[in-house]
């Protein structure tokens, strides 16, 4: 049965997209905020695994007002996430063919550079294109992402999604995402919570949850043991060293280890590094500092590359 997305779904009507067509049939799901300038590098955001671009509604409203005001930012849902289509095949995802895909939406767009922000599995696909199209990233932030992923991570992200897909009516279903994400987030309201789970899930009138991606991407995960020891792709890190670089790590994630991070900030000493404090996966953009530090960022490398902003 084809994946539905409700045309009223709350965290996707401040969105609005246009569909991008990539190889294979399939579109890509854009939004752009701000407008696109030659003299303003873009931010391009990049959601986790089965995330999609609702994650960055908060950042990209502030940064809306960065530089002078509308600061180009370009939200993406890649294929088999949020508004996108899913793919064909189940062996066609993959972090290089997503980086492909963003490769393809910077030439629809006229984008010849951009400062790319990628979140968890966003983060890999902004290494694999930094590796494969160096020309096209002018700056790289990576937001709970590095070359070693916690397989803990993996397992309960897995297990979590397994539950409270599999519960029955509303007020369970509400009440088992705030079971799982009051770990993530401690004294986050839960009109609050109630929004994070609409940026995964919606509640269909058989009170089930339904995902806003394509299951696929979880299945694929099924091989995958908490001990697991997964493969590093350090070479994928150390292609970043074409741009300027920018480190975040919320401080309750479990997809990026500390020791990982620490390494990290390590190899790339000139890397600007922030925790974020106080919450985990996906990172809320709801505090000032963060925000702002990406921003001093953006803006710093914009002025070295182009000059001052117009």
């Amino acid at each position: 049965m084809a994946r539905t997305v409700p045309a009223d779904h709350p965290a996707f009507v401040p969105l609005p997209v246009t569909h991008v067509p990539l190889a294979a049939g399939v579109r890509a799901a854009v939004h752009v905020a701000g407008q696109l300038s030659s003299r303003r590098l873009p931010v391009v955001c990049l959601p986790g695994y089965q995330r999609n671009m609702s994650d960055f509604t908060e950042f990209a409203a502030y940064f809306r007002r960065v530089g002078g005001g509308d600061w180009p930012v370009v939200l993406l849902d890649l294929p088999g996430r949020g508004r996108a289509d899913d793919r064909k095949k189940p062996g066609d995802y993959g972090s290089l063919v997503d980086a492909d895909d963003v490769a393809s939406v910077m030439t629809a767009l006229g984008i010849g550079r951009a400062i790319v922000l990628g979140q968890g599995h966003g983060g890999q696909v902004a290494m694999a294109l930094a590796a494969n199209r160096p020309l096209l990233v002018a700056g790289t932030v990576l937001l709970d992402s590095g070359p070693v992923t916690d397989s803990r991570g993996i397992v309960r992200l897995r297990n979590n999604l397994a539950h409270v897909e599999a519960l029955r009516g509303a007020k369970l279903v509400k009440a088992g995402f705030h079971r799982i994400l009051s770990g993530d987030y401690p004294g986050l309201p839960d009109d609050r919570l109630d929004a994070l789970m609409g940026r995964s899930h919606f509640i269909d009138k058989r009170g089930r949850a339904r995902p806003l991606y394509d299951t696929r991407l979880i299945e694929a995960l099924a091989s995958i043991n908490f001990d697991d020891v997964l493969m590093a792709q350090w070479p994928l890190f150390d292609a970043l060293t074409c741009a300027p670089l920018m480190l975040l790590r919320t401080q309750l994630t479990d997809q990026l280890r500390r020791e990982t991070f620490d390494e990290m900030v390590r190899r790339r000493p000139d890397a600007v590094a922030l925790t974020i404090v106080g919450q985990g996966s996906p990172a809320l953009f709801d505090q000032s500092e963060e925000i702002e530090a990406v921003a001093e960022f953006v803006l710093q490398t914009n002025t070295q590359l182009l000059g001052k902003a117009a």
